[in-house]
């Protein structure tokens, strides 16, 4: 792994350059307060422009706000993003989005992205970090060893927009 460096509103199409695709066997739900797996076949994807479009509109704004976007690089390809928006609640940040390009995965990208928005985040005076993540084994798996958990309350406005995602929580 090369890089992280911050990227500006402009630098947010080079998302394309990440392969999202991905392929499982088991997901998680929520059901009664607790998050379980479910065995289901599922596929994602490489996106194209057009299906990065609503994430990038998404982002620029976060950044418009004072939020920013990291990106990982390897050489000058980007192989990895994390978009974070400092002020989701009184107290709470918002890790809006991380994604690592298949062939640069388990390689601790995410986990440096990751350990990088909660240092900045803490910064800015932060005590917690909230996340709603895709419930794929990968993604669940990944952010329980960072140290998320289950959030007993979740974010109204995000559960509406991701009702199927898992919500999660970090102290910092």
């Amino acid at each position: 792994m090369g890089s992280i460096r911050q990227m500006g509103p402009e630098e947010l199409t080079r998302v394309e350059e990440i392969d999202v695709s991905e392929s499982g066997h088991l997901v998680y739900h929520y059901s009664e307060g607790k998050i379980a797996t479910k065995r289901e076949t599922w596929h994602r994807g490489q996106r194209n422009t057009a299906a990065w479009g609503n994430y990038i509109e998404r982002w620029k704004a976060v950044l418009e706000r004072g939020g920013v976007a990291l990106g990982a690089f390897d050489g000058k390809r980007l192989v990895g993003i994390a978009v974070l928006e400092y002020h989701l609640t009184e107290g709470m940040a918002h890790l809006v989005a991380l994604f690592v390009s298949k062939d640069s995965r388990r390689q601790g990208i995410a986990a440096q992205l990751t350990q990088e928005t909660m240092r900045l985040a803490k910064a800015t005076g932060a005590g917690q970090l909230y996340v709603s993540a895709t419930p794929s084994e990968s993604a669940i798996g990944f952010y329980l060893s960072q140290g998320f958990v289950l959030a007993k309350q979740v974010h109204k406005e995000l559960y509406a927009l991701e009702p199927e995602d898992i919500h999660l929580i970090r102290q910092l």
